[in-house]
């Protein structure tokens, strides 16, 4: 067997300093740093978790701290001919847990006491905000250099409150109002400010009074800046996808299509490359196959119940969402609009911009979100176990591929009926869902489309053999369903393909809250 690669991959890595001198592989988004570092002075920038926030806020430490022996032979060292070096004030609010207002309070004041240490504090400096406005003054009268502000994860705290506790969430949204409050008012003394987070909330925090920052989350010049272009996939990563190649049997363009489907598809502007998520990318390289690395980092249990609370319809989230881009690019916290979130947290993005009507649609980014986020939709609407769920979606796959229809049927029914009596009392939409999300998860292993507008047919499976086209009947006949395959045409579509077509008519009934009889 040939010599494995092994170069370093800088899995979990969020230090720039760490990454150059330990020699970790580094994809180049320093001519990005300069620009932004130098044509303006205080930004927000947005991104999904894992996707270098805060490796980007460590480069901009080192940059600023004047530390150009690590940017040698990266594009910044031709651009930057000064490499001052500003006092920087770096908070990372990632490591803390929020369950209660001392913790807040313990990360800001530790962090207080390590500038203080340095700048030096006076004893009538009590509030976190006043003691924060007076180490910047100082640091910039005794260095004679204006101060650099960095936040990462600057809503860490808010989001950890949201939907679990509104007292501790008001709490920390006066704490942090105050706090960031000070960048405003300390605007002299600063040369740059960089805050990143997951979510931009609205009407609260940070964003009511310090409105002078500049969010380029969607600007077209800045979409490449955090994740990982088709193009840098291949200029940086080269011997990993011929070594991946090689593995699986298969050629690097296999494998480029391969990753494509999976972790690419992250769009943060209408006209923006496609960028893949670096943590997935990074991972399957490590490990050498395919995996669902991200979703599994962090599970969207929150953004569940807010869908559940919302009384969201789930099919119009799994088929794309059309929202102007005031609907979610802010998040207001008593609106019954769950898609800000969604958004934000990196389970949908823009696949597509209506310029006329100027309206966004968002869709899951790829196929290891998509199929993540609906595997852990169906226990929230079933009673499936989490050790079933794939078993069951196998063996439905697999019974339509040989043409088992009855089989198939009967697992279906089998599946409604070990519903628990919780669930039984849910609404016909509900059932409607179920139907949608057992389809949806069918598409990872064989072609499947379930309607999403009128004049189509409830769902339709293609297997190498077969296209099944199912009509379900709420308190119907089967017969009547068959019949409207017919009258509507919904075969003809599929008229010269060359499989054998299969139309499949099931009455759900609506008393027992099941699959009734069904004929083909």
């Amino acid at each position: 067997m040939e010599m494995l690669v092994t170069r370093k991959l800088p899995i979990g890595i969020q230090t720039f300093e760490n990454i150059r001198t330990a020699n970790y592989l580094y994809v180049d988004k320093t001519a990005l740093v300069w620009r932004i570092a130098n044509t303006g002075k205080p930004y927000f920038f947005s991104r999904p978790r894992r996707f270098g926030k805060s490796l980007l806020l460590s480069t901009f430490e080192a940059y600023f701290s004047g530390r150009k022996d690590l940017f040698e032979g990266l594009a910044i060292e031709g651009m930057e001919k000064e490499w001052n070096v500003h006092p920087v004030f770096h908070l990372d609010l990632n490591a803390e847990k929020y369950d209660r207002p001392e913790g807040l309070y313990s990360i800001l004041d530790r962090y207080l006491k390590m500038w203080e240490a340095r700048w030096g504090k006076d004893e009538g400096e009590t509030t976190p905000s006043g003691r924060f406005f007076e180490v910047i003054r100082r640091a910039y009268e005794q260095s004679g250099r204006e101060v650099v502000v960095l936040i990462d994860e600057y809503d860490k705290p808010l989001l950890q409150a949201l939907g679990r506790d509104d007292a501790l969430l008001a709490n920390y949204r006066d704490s942090l109002k105050a706090f960031y409050g000070v960048l405003k008012s300390a605007d002299r003394y600063l040369r740059f400010v960089f805050l990143t987070g997951v979510t931009k909330f609205s009407q609260i925090s940070v964003f009511s009074d310090l409105n002078q920052l500049n969010d380029i989350s969607m600007d077209y010049n800045y979409a490449t800046l955090c994740g990982i272009t088709l193009e840098e996939l291949k200029e940086n990563f080269q011997p990993e996808i011929t070594q991946l190649a090689a593995i699986n049997g298969v050629t690097t363009d296999d494998i480029l299509t391969k990753m494509t489907a999976l972790y690419d598809g992250y769009h943060f502007h209408p006209r923006g490359e496609g960028m893949f998520n670096p943590f997935s990318v990074l991972n399957t390289f490590y490990k050498q196959e395919f995996g669902s690395y991200w979703f599994q980092t962090g599970t969207p249990t929150f953004l569940v119940e807010l869908l559940k609370k919302s009384d969201y319809d789930l099919r119009e989230l799994l088929d794309g969402v059309e929202a102007p881009a005031s609907s979610f690019t802010e998040y207001r916290v008593n609106a019954d609009n769950p898609i800000p979130l969604i958004f934000q947290s990196g389970y949908l993005t823009i696949k597509d911009y209506d310029k006329e009507f100027q309206t966004y649609t968002l869709a899951f980014p790829n196929d290891e979100v998509k199929y993540g986020f609906i595997d852990f939709l169906v226990p929230f609407y079933t009673s499936l176990a989490e050790e079933e769920r794939g078993f069951y979606i196998g063996k439905f796959v697999q019974e339509l591929r040989v043409g088992n229809v009855d089989a198939f049927m009967k697992r279906l029914r089998a599946f409604f009926a070990d519903f628990p009596y919780e669930l039984n009392t849910r609404t016909e939409r509900h059932y409607q869902v179920v139907f949608y999300l057992v389809f949806k998860l069918m598409g990872q292993f064989t072609e499947a489309e379930v309607r999403s507008a009128r004049g189509r047919a409830d769902a339709v499976v293609k297997t190498p053999k077969y296209i099944y086209v199912f009509e379900f009947k709420l308190d119907g006949s089967a017969e009547q369903a068959l019949q409207q395959i017919d009258d509507k045409g919904y075969l003809l579509p599929y008229a010269v393909d060359g499989r054998e077509l299969v139309k499949v008519g099931v009455d759900f009934n609506a008393a027992e809250r099941n699959i009734g009889n069904w004929i083909y």
